[in-house]
């Protein structure tokens, strides 16, 4: 009896990490953002989540605002701008940057999940009540 009580103690728990491992994962793939002026493409290495570049319309090829001179020459895309998110077993990715391009800067950000196929990515100086919150529609 104690065996079969294990043994459900286990599918249960390893049913329950899948879910929270596929609810964690609603983020990848291709996202396009509220001007339709830019994709991103979010993706996984390890336990954390990515996203850079994959495509944009603006007259800046180059990275010519970073503030490191030796950067300024890299091409926007392919640059990887949302760095090092964890999920937080809800809705949020947290404790992640975004780096801006056009302005050369990088901020805190955290990513919400609160429709299927969008996506609110907050950067924010400090606390979150200080930033600005663009919406990404999910394209693949």
């Amino acid at each position: 009896m104690k065996k079969v009580f294990l043994l459900l103690l286990l599918i249960i728990g390893s049913g329950s990490t899948a879910a929270a491992q596929s609810k964690a994962d609603a983020i990848l793939g291709e996202w396009i953002n509220e001007k339709k002026d830019a994709k991103f493409q979010i993706f996984k290495q390890g336990d954390k989540y990515f996203g850079k570049i994959i495509w944009g319309t603006g007259d800046q090829t180059k990275d010519t605002k970073n503030p490191d001179s030796k950067l300024r020459n890299r091409e926007l895309i392919g640059l990887t701008i949302l760095k090092n998110f964890v999920f937080d077993g809800d809705d949020t990715w947290e404790d992640g940057t975004i780096y801006d391009p056009r302005e050369g800067k990088t901020y805190s950000c955290k990513i919400t999940q609160k429709e299927t196929n969008k996506i609110n990515v907050r950067g924010f100086v400090g606390i979150s009540l200080f930033g600005r919150t663009e919406v990404w529609t999910k394209i693949k």
